[in-house]
């Protein structure tokens, strides 16, 4: 099966702390890019993360978020942070002999203080075989969207390539017509030019011609890679960088057929081949 690089999940669970959510975004890179954005009290679980998105990802940037979602976190236990607090009583008690009249703090003032009120850490056990599970989850969702994807991208290529082979099958037979009438025509004109029918000479001049405007061996080629598209398709897997050559390949076969086309018919074909060959080219940038 063909797989897509682009896609995004996203898994949520409630947890004493709130509500732990792992979001997963993928994007088309040459090769798998790793980024995590990671809340600092769960940065201990980025390896395992790294670790799960490297055994079933092959290329893609994927950005990876670990965080507790906000708005929505309920209160867990908390506690006074005694040194907060006894940083807090001397700052108060210097404020007080600067500024005399000033009142003294509240118990909500105080509270509200950064740092002076602390939740209980978190059960790291716990929090790892959530965030584990939440892995499995998002990581099974983003690989469905890819496929899906995937298989839509593939069935554009193969859209592609089939109407590639029927250009190829219409270029065919005109080569031979083209070639005898183009060396006709220039038969003609070699003898005007030289003033005589020295036909050893004719026959060598076309010889030279043949040779520069032969495109059987670029039809050739021409179908074979057109095979291993097709073949690469059917195979699927990490399918991406061997498209990718092959397009390349494909675009530079025509590129010369277009250059040796003895024709105008033939000319538009190799044209035509070279848009569709793009065409497939944009569309595999984006298979893993």
């Amino acid at each position: 099966m063909i797989h897509s690089m682009t896609g995004y999940a996203v898994a949520s669970t409630e947890t004493p702390r709130g509500t732990l959510s792992l979001e997963l975004r993928s994007v088309n890179s040459r090769f798998l890019d790793l980024q995590f954005r990671v809340a600092d009290e769960l940065r201990s679980l980025e390896p395992a993360l790294r670790e799960m998105l490297t055994a079933r990802l092959a290329r893609g940037k994927v950005d990876c978020r670990l965080y507790f979602a906000a708005g929505v976190t309920r209160p867990g236990r908390q506690s006074l942070n005694s040194a907060a607090l006894d940083e807090l009583a001397r700052l108060a008690a210097q404020a007080a002999q600067a500024l005399p009249g000033a009142a003294a703090l509240r118990v909500a003032d105080v509270l509200r203080w950064p740092g002076v009120l602390s939740e209980s850490p978190l059960d790291e056990e716990q929090t790892h075989a959530t965030v584990e599970q939440l892995g499995r989850k998002a990581l099974d969702e983003l690989l469905e969207v890819r496929a899906r994807e995937g298989a839509r991208l593939a069935a554009i290529v193969a859209e592609r390539v089939s109407e590639m082979r029927r250009r190829l099958s219409e270029v065919a037979p005109l080569v031979p017509q083209a070639l005898a009438a183009y060396q006709e025509k220039l038969a003609q004109r070699l003898r005007e030019a030289i003033g005589s029918a020295d036909d050893e000479r004719i026959r060598a001049e076309l010889a030279v011609f043949s040779m520069k405007t032969d495109v059987d061996e670029e039809l050739t080629r021409l179908a074979t890679h057109i095979d291993e598209v097709e073949r690469a398709l059917a195979k699927g897997g990490t399918a991406g960088k061997r498209l990718d050559f092959l397009a390349q390949e494909l675009n530079r076969e025509a590129n010369t057929l277009a250059s040796k086309a003895a024709t105008q018919k033939i000319s538009d074909c190799a044209l035509e081949l070279k848009l569709l060959i793009e065409q497939m080219r944009e569309q595999v940038q984006n298979i893993e």
